[in-house]
């Protein structure tokens, strides 16, 4: 397991911009937007929330492929970091105590999106979801990458550098 910087885990574990990827077995991508996310301990477990229905393709992917690719990036700054598993991905319908992970997340969200000039409603929008249709995405991290735009974008986080 990557370990991440001070840095990246207080940024994820805040609440950021989250985006969940896949490719189906022929390489073909599949993406979604994450409506809400939950770091534990340092990082050794990730849990992210998508809207399932317009995430069904994805979902299938990862669930074929064992492999899921999450982006965390702050809107103000661009400051990213890309988590990567290749197993052990775990996918179970969301539940009432993820709720105020959730509320959290939206906070986090609206403030973030606040600091780039849209408004909360614009926040609610893009994170507006049905309980009944949330699914966690649950994986460990086996790869962790800095993709903020600069010159590390794209190296890989090691132990040296946390």
């Amino acid at each position: 397991m990557p370990k991440l910087t001070p840095e990246f885990l207080a940024m994820i574990t805040r609440g950021v911009s989250v985006i969940v990827s896949g490719c189906g077995p022929d390489l073909t991508p599949s993406l979604m937007r994450g409506v809400g996310s939950l770091i534990e301990g340092q990082g050794e477990r990730v849990t992210v929330f998508l809207n399932r229905t317009p995430s069904a393709q994805l979902l299938r992917d990862i669930a074929a492929t064992g492999r899921v690719a999450v982006v965390f990036s702050e809107p103000s700054s661009h400051r990213t970091v890309q988590l990567k598993a290749r197993s052990g991905v775990r996918i179970r319908e969301a539940r009432e105590h993820d709720l105020p992970a959730l509320q959290r997340y939206a906070a986090s969200m609206a403030v973030e999106l606040s600091r780039v000039g849209l408004g909360p409603e614009f926040a609610a929008a893009m994170l507006a979801y049905r309980f009944d249709d949330l699914v966690a995405l649950s994986f460990s991290p086996e790869e962790a990458y800095d993709q903020t735009p600069g010159p590390r974008a794209g190296q890989p986080i090691t132990r040296a550098q946390a």
